[in-house]
Protein backbone atom coordinates (compact mmCIF):
# COMPACT_ATOMS: atom_id res chain seq x y z
CA UNK A 1 0.00 0.00 0.00
CA UNK A 2 1.32 3.44 -0.91
CA UNK A 3 2.06 5.93 1.82
CA UNK A 4 0.41 9.35 1.66
CA UNK A 5 3.68 10.82 0.42
CA UNK A 6 3.87 8.28 -2.42
CA UNK A 7 0.31 8.87 -3.64
CA UNK A 8 -0.30 11.22 -6.55
CA UNK A 9 -1.41 14.73 -5.58
CA UNK A 10 -4.48 14.43 -7.80
CA UNK A 11 -7.29 12.37 -6.21
CA UNK A 12 -8.39 11.03 -9.61
CA UNK A 13 -4.84 9.84 -10.29
CA UNK A 14 -4.85 8.11 -6.90
CA UNK A 15 -8.00 6.16 -7.80
CA UNK A 16 -6.65 5.34 -11.25
CA UNK A 17 -3.46 3.99 -9.68
CA UNK A 18 -5.57 1.60 -7.59
CA UNK A 19 -8.03 0.33 -10.22
CA UNK A 20 -6.88 1.81 -13.50
CA UNK A 21 -5.96 -1.35 -15.37
CA UNK A 22 -8.46 -3.17 -17.56
CA UNK A 23 -7.93 -6.41 -15.67
CA UNK A 24 -8.27 -4.92 -12.18
CA UNK A 25 -11.60 -3.39 -13.15
CA UNK A 26 -12.87 -6.69 -14.53
CA UNK A 27 -11.65 -8.59 -11.46
CA UNK A 28 -13.51 -6.10 -9.27
CA UNK A 29 -16.62 -6.48 -11.45
CA UNK A 30 -16.61 -10.20 -10.75
CA UNK A 31 -15.87 -9.83 -7.04
CA UNK A 32 -18.81 -7.44 -6.64
CA UNK A 33 -21.05 -10.47 -7.18
CA UNK A 34 -19.36 -13.02 -4.90
CA UNK A 35 -15.97 -14.36 -3.82
CA UNK A 36 -14.09 -16.15 -6.61
CA UNK A 37 -11.32 -18.71 -6.78
CA UNK A 38 -8.24 -18.14 -8.94
CA UNK A 39 -9.15 -20.66 -11.64
CA UNK A 40 -12.72 -19.35 -11.83
CA UNK A 41 -11.40 -15.85 -12.51
CA UNK A 42 -8.90 -17.17 -15.05
CA UNK A 43 -11.65 -18.97 -16.99
CA UNK A 44 -14.08 -16.05 -16.84
CA UNK A 45 -11.60 -13.32 -17.82
CA UNK A 46 -10.96 -14.32 -21.43
CA UNK A 47 -7.48 -13.35 -22.58
CA UNK A 48 -5.86 -12.78 -19.18
CA UNK A 49 -2.61 -14.64 -18.61
CA UNK A 50 -1.90 -16.46 -15.38
CA UNK A 51 0.96 -14.04 -14.64
CA UNK A 52 -1.17 -10.93 -15.15
CA UNK A 53 -3.97 -12.37 -13.00
CA UNK A 54 -1.50 -13.31 -10.25
CA UNK A 55 0.19 -9.89 -10.38
CA UNK A 56 -3.15 -8.06 -10.38
CA UNK A 57 -4.51 -10.03 -7.43
CA UNK A 58 -1.29 -9.52 -5.44
CA UNK A 59 -1.32 -5.80 -6.18
CA UNK A 60 -4.98 -5.44 -5.24
CA UNK A 61 -4.41 -7.37 -2.01
CA UNK A 62 -1.38 -5.20 -1.17
CA UNK A 63 -3.46 -2.07 -1.81
CA UNK A 64 -6.22 -3.36 0.47
CA UNK A 65 -8.85 -3.69 -2.26
CA UNK A 66 -9.31 -7.44 -1.93
CA UNK A 67 -8.85 -10.11 0.70
CA UNK A 68 -7.31 -13.51 0.12
CA UNK A 69 -8.63 -16.34 2.28
CA UNK A 70 -6.82 -19.68 2.40
CA UNK A 71 -8.93 -22.53 3.74
CA UNK A 72 -7.06 -25.31 5.58
CA UNK A 73 -8.17 -28.12 3.29
CA UNK A 74 -6.41 -30.67 1.13
CA UNK A 75 -5.93 -29.48 -1.52
CA UNK A 76 -5.87 -25.89 -0.22
CA UNK A 77 -8.74 -23.68 -1.34
CA UNK A 78 -8.12 -19.96 -1.83
CA UNK A 79 -10.86 -17.38 -2.37
CA UNK A 80 -10.62 -13.73 -3.28
CA UNK A 81 -13.23 -11.23 -2.14
CA UNK A 82 -13.59 -7.47 -2.00
CA UNK A 83 -12.46 -5.81 1.19
CA UNK A 84 -14.31 -2.89 2.74
CA UNK A 85 -12.21 -0.57 0.59
CA UNK A 86 -13.06 -2.61 -2.50
CA UNK A 87 -16.76 -2.52 -1.64
CA UNK A 88 -16.54 1.27 -1.33
CA UNK A 89 -15.68 1.35 -5.04
CA UNK A 90 -19.00 -0.28 -5.99
CA UNK A 91 -20.52 3.08 -7.12
CA UNK A 92 -17.57 3.65 -9.49
CA UNK A 93 -18.04 0.26 -11.17
CA UNK A 94 -21.83 0.73 -11.24
CA UNK A 95 -21.42 4.14 -12.92
CA UNK A 96 -19.12 2.56 -15.51
CA UNK A 97 -21.69 -0.19 -16.13
CA UNK A 98 -24.49 2.36 -16.55
CA UNK A 99 -22.36 4.43 -18.91
CA UNK A 100 -21.52 1.34 -20.99
CA UNK A 101 -25.18 0.34 -21.24
CA UNK A 102 -26.19 3.88 -22.30
CA UNK A 103 -23.37 4.08 -24.84
CA UNK A 104 -24.29 0.74 -26.43
CA UNK A 105 -27.96 1.74 -26.55
CA UNK A 106 -27.18 5.00 -28.32
CA UNK A 107 -24.87 3.34 -30.88
CA UNK A 108 -27.66 1.30 -32.50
Amino acid sequence: MLTKEEMPACPVATTVSLIGSKWKLLIMRNLLVRPWRFNELKKDLKGISQKVLTDSLRSMEKDGIITRTVYPEVPPRVEYALSELGESMRPIIKAMETRGIDYKKNQQ
